[in-house]
């Protein structure tokens, strides 16, 4: 079993975390943002469409929110 006791029998403190890279951040919200648009596409169409278009698009729409949902998870994890 390891110790992670100094030699005074201080408690050793847990290494930092690595830490990201910018390019990597930067990278998760431009994608993150591209992934919203999508959504703000559908919202707009189903704003102008109202009611009578509803059947034929729902699968679409349906779809267009769930890739806005993981642009929105994607800009969560990046900005942790």
């Amino acid at each position: 079993m390891t110790d992670d006791r100094g030699a005074a029998g201080d408690i050793k403190p847990p290494p930092p975390p690595p830490r990201r890279s910018p390019v990597l951040t930067a990278l998760m919200v431009l994608t993150g943002i591209i992934l919203l648009l999508p959504g703000l596409c559908s919202l707009f169409f189903m704003s102008m469409g109202g009611s009578s278009g509803f059947r034929e698009f729902a699968g679409l729409w349906v779809f267009c929110f769930a890739v806005s949902a993981g642009g929105v998870a994607l800009l969560y994890a990046a900005s942790r």
